[in-house]
């Protein structure tokens, strides 16, 4: 089968073009990046270099695929972050519909089932909303949860502060989940027949903020560490006291109280996965605490 892989070699990029490639399947993997094409290719994969703008480049690269794994980069240099997925969507489901491509997995994002009060989450809701105008073409939606890594951010705060702080927290469960996790899950998904729109959660672990702490805390020699719940205002004013930008301040702010609320949970807990992935918030604190004795 022939995959085309969006994404580059990026945390759930490069697992997956590995996985589908170890599996026997030819891989085209799609980077802007020049530099990349030997990475790429050390893989066993094929690269094809260009952007995501350029709707002509991905008709071009498309044509002739059996499935596309489609996701939008993270971009937090652009002013208008729903604006900038709406454009990677379009992009896409134009490619798609010229390309005759059929079979699409997209990664979408828990909480995808709101169309506002998500923050960045938002975007995805969008791309969901065009790829699934598209007709005769069979999509999945992949809603993963809270990536492991984004707990990196918290090294600075625990070094500095002593805690874990955000406008969330307690003891309100968050579906946590593994690039390599998600990468199993797009793997099985692109290689299954399949018809219409539909959506499937990917998690690989459970856990409530203040477990997450204990355990992140236990793996670098501080058990007592502690799960701070800040307000809206503190949130915001400690992220612009930092020069963080306005319009990723108020993303933020957001996506975290719609966590806080329960509200981003609400369809996840409707429709969990069956099974859960393999990499536990236990095995991602070993690579938490070598990354902060690093720092």
């Amino acid at each position: 089968m022939k995959v085309i892989v969006t994404g580059s070699l990026g945390n759930i990029g490069k697992p997956l073009a590995k996985e589908l490639v170890e599996k026997g399947h030819t891989v085209t993997v799609i980077s802007s990046k020049p530099e990349k094409q030997k990475d790429i290719e050390a893989l066993g994969a094929t690269a094809a270099i260009g952007s995501l703008s350029d709707v002509d480049f991905l008709v071009s690269t498309f044509t002739g695929a059996d499935a596309v794994f489609a996701m939008v980069p993270p971009n937090f240099t652009v002013p208008d972050h729903r604006e900038y997925y709406r454009r990677i969507g379009s992009n896409y489901a134009q490619a798609i519909q010229q390309s005759g491509v059929k079979r699409v997995v997209h990664l979408s994002s828990w909480g995808a089932h709101l169309d506002k009060g998500t923050g960045f989450i938002v975007g995805s809701h969008d791309v969901e909303g065009i790829l699934n105008e598209l007709r005769d073409v069979a999509i999945t939606h992949l809603r993963a949860g809270y990536i492991y890594y984004n707990l990196y951010n918290y090294v600075d705060m625990i070094k500095g502060l002593g805690f874990i702080g955000a406008n969330y927290g307690g003891d309100g469960k968050i579906a946590m989940v593994a690039p390599i996790d998600i990468a199993a899950v797009a793997t099985e998904e692109l290689a299954t027949p399949a018809t219409g729109k539909q959506v499937r959660y990917v998690a690989s672990d459970e856990h409530t903020a203040n477990e997450t702490a204990h355990i992140l805390g236990t793996a670098i020699g501080k058990p007592d560490l502690k799960w701070v719940i800040f307000t809206d205002e503190q949130m915001q004013d400690g992220m612009e006291n930092k020069g963080v930008s306005a319009h990723i301040v108020a993303n933020f702010v957001e996506l975290g109280a719609s966590i806080h609320s329960g509200a981003l949970r609400q369809d996840y807990d409707l429709h969990k996965p069956i099974a859960m992935g393999k990499v536990k918030l236990e095995d991602f604190a070993s690579e938490f605490a070598a990354a902060f004795k690093k720092g």
